[in-house]
């Protein structure tokens, strides 16, 4: 089984509740959506980059076939 079901599995929705409360703790309601608009950055800039090389690798590929 995959570790990460089987630590997804082993935490119920009250403990849940209770880590995102610590978060909310921690951080603050101001940083939290800081945090989130920074990570969703970095998500769309590693996409933007994966594509980007994916078409460099099919650029060079038909470059090599002729």
């Amino acid at each position: 089984m995959n570790t990460l079901n089987v630590i997804m599995g082993m935490v119920g929705p009250w403990q849940w509740v209770i880590i995102g409360i610590a978060i909310l703790l921690l951080f603050g309601g101001k940083k939290i959506p800081e945090l989130m608009r920074g990570l969703g950055s970095g998500i769309k800039e590693f996409k933007d980059a994966s594509k980007e090389d994916e078409t460099d690798e099919t650029k060079s590929e038909s470059k090599s076939i002729k």
